[in-house]
């Protein structure tokens, strides 16, 4: 189950291990994707805190950690194909992994219902 937040990232927790991503109305607003700046694995980050940047043709973007915990993988395959991003932004455009510090942290974020009510106040 996917869970978001404000700032449009996306996170799915499989066997204790958080994937992270940005959401398609994120890399629709972004547009082309051409590069990315990801964590280091091991780097602990804060709910909240920049943990990666994406940028586009139009614009560059930081990503946010949804949740706090240590960063246990990245997408490497980012760094030659950033455009897996703008594809499939919820599947092999995933940005890093993560072991969340705090899993009761996931269940306070929006859940797909609510987020498209937010990305549709967005869009008007």
């Amino acid at each position: 189950m996917l869970r978001f937040t404000e700032d449009h990232e996306w996170i799915r927790v499989e066997n204790d291990i958080a994937t992270v991503g940005i959401t398609p109305f994120a890399q629709e607003k972004l547009g082309d994707l051409v590069f990315v700046e990801l964590p280091s694995v091991g780097a602990k980050l804060d709910r909240g805190a920049v943990a990666a940047t994406v940028e586009s043709v139009k614009a560059a973007s930081d990503v946010y950690a949804p949740v706090a915990g240590d960063v246990t993988a990245v997408n490497d395959r980012l760094a030659q194909e950033p455009g897996l991003i703008n594809g499939e932004p919820t599947g092999n455009g995933w940005l890093f992994k993560m072991k969340p510090a705090n899993p009761a942290e996931i269940d306070a974020l929006l859940d797909e219902s609510a987020y498209a009510a937010l990305t549709s106040a967005e869009s008007h």
